[in-house]
């Protein structure tokens, strides 16, 4: 037992030398000053609630498209991908968390030496032991620790959780921007349907003043070129209705693809004309970004990991501590391996290397692992900076979209109109076949140009909600 007090006294010596030379070495993460605007551009408000904390399924009413997307957070595989690094960062914290204690092996061996009979190890054995050959049992456990103390090792923890924390962030971020695209692409989708819709209409319309066309030229009160012409445009529309329906199955793919399907019809009831997001959706205030935007909020954890290399590649250019300790039963026959306490044996050591010449191999270290946390701060605030441009974006594009789709709306109404005129004055010999034409094609594009607002003003609504960090509750 005097093997194990030594041992433990030797220990002790090295704990107490440790806890003398503690210091915690690097500054600890503060958040970079950021000079957040006060408002979004042209908007004035002190309402701090904003609909990036609204629930998905809130924010979107439809029925069909709150399955798309329940679909695409369940299946879609970049998001599952996702997923899986946010899992493999959990495990890296939980070893992260025992950096601390010392490393334990259970060691069990069995040898046998033959030395060369002509050497000094194989006359001594020949000599001592009567044998050419010596057979070593040993049974043990090693013990090595490494004492923290510069906090490097608390500093390497530190890093690992902010790298969690970071693909924890950065997985919520995949899921706002799927849930984004998904809610685009369908909306895209009913612009789609309502565009093809419009041309079978026009189609109809068109077919028609072409019928009415030839029957005037059979009566000598119409020329060939005005059915020609009116030919034209029935044509122009039949062309553009594959080119419809082509999108449509393009889109519908995409789709199917987003939420972990694979390509193919995807079913729809609702009008493009019946969507709406709303128009009086709260924004909340720019600094409310920096904890509700999950790639910001990523960036930031990008920021602590860094701060924490720098301590890391600081603390190994000072003394390291390592202990290290062994026991166990070694015996050289087998039959006395384990006669207590003769075949105890007992090791302890314990170290302090002091770096002195790596070839700037650890001040390099130190020096990269500084510019890297001032590249992750440089990054965090250009986050910020992008997050706030894309909600005053959105917002633009919401109120112009806005004014838009109202014109648009009148212009569609006086066109229809006037294509009645034109049909009911062409019929009467008042006004001649191009102003018929030209009426309808001005109408078809003033309806299908109507549609793409529409369209994309759900989308600014879509992009409004993003930006201010919704989607991933």
């Amino acid at each position: 037992m005097t093997i194990m007090k030594n041992i433990e006294k030797l220990l002790a010596g090295m704990l107490v030398t440790a806890a003398l030379f503690a210091c915690r070495v690097g500054k600890d993460y503060q958040r970079p000053q950021v000079d957040v605007p006060q408002q979004y551009r042209d908007v004035t408000t002190a309402d701090t609630s904003s609909i990036g904390d609204w629930e998905w399924k809130k924010f979107f009413a439809d029925v069909t498209l709150q399955q798309l997307i329940s679909q695409g957070i369940a299946y879609n595989y970049d998001l599952q991908l996702a997923i899986k690094r946010m899992g493999i960062a959990s495990e890296q914290v939980k070893k992260a968390k025992l950096l601390q204690l010392p490393q334990l092996d259970f060691q069990a061996t069995v040898s046998t030496d033959y030395p060369s009979k002509n050497s000094l190890n194989g006359l001594s054995t020949t000599s001592f032991l009567g044998t050419d050959h010596i057979n070593d049992y040993l049974l043990g456990l090693n013990l090595t620790w490494e004492a923290d103390i510069w906090g490097k090792l608390s500093r390497q923890k530190e890093s690992t959780v902010a790298d969690y924390l970071q693909s924890y962030e950065a997985t919520k971020a995949v899921q706002t921007r799927l849930v984004s695209d998904i809610a685009q692409a369908y909306f895209n989708l009913i612009m789609l349907d309502k565009q093809l819709d419009i041309s079978y209409k026009n189609l109809a319309l068109t077919d028609s003043t072409w019928q009415l066309t030839r029957l005037l030229r059979d009566a000598g009160e119409a020329t060939t070129l005005a059915v020609q012409q009116a030919e034209v445009q029935k044509q122009t529309i039949e062309i553009l209705i594959p080119q419809l329906q082509q999108g449509i199955e393009l889109q519908e793919n995409a789709l199917q693809v987003l939420t972990g399907n694979y390509p193919g019809r995807l079913n729809r009831t609702v009008l493009l004309d019946n969507l709406n997001v709303g128009d009086s959706l709260p924004t909340g205030i720019p600094a409310s970004i920096l904890s509700k935007r999950p790639d910001v909020r990523a960036s930031e954890m990008a920021i602590v990991s860094a701060n924490a290399q720098v301590g890391v590649a600081k603390a190994n250019m000072y003394p390291a501590l390592v202990i290290t300790a062994g026991t166990g039963l070694e015996s050289f026959k087998s039959s006395n391996w384990f006669n207590i306490p003769n075949s105890l044996f007992g090791i302890a050591a314990g170290s302090i290397v002091q770096p002195v010449f790596r070839r700037r191999e650890l001040k390099t270290q130190y020096e990269i692992a500084k510019i890297q946390r001032e590249q992750a701060v440089i990054e965090f605030k250009q986050s910020i900076l992008n997050a706030v441009r894309e909600v005053s974006d959105a917002l633009v594009s919401g109120e112009k979209l806005k004014e838009q789709q109202q014109k648009a709306s009148d212009q569609v109404d006086t066109l229809n109109r006037a294509v009645a005129n034109a049909r009911l004055l062409f019929k009467s010999d008042m006004a001649n076949y191009l102003e018929v034409i030209t009426a309808q094609r001005n109408a078809v594009l003033a309806e299908l140009n109507l549609a793409t607002i529409q369209r994309d003003r759900l989308n600014a609504k879509v992009d409004l909600y993003r930006s201010l960090g919704g989607g991933w509750k």
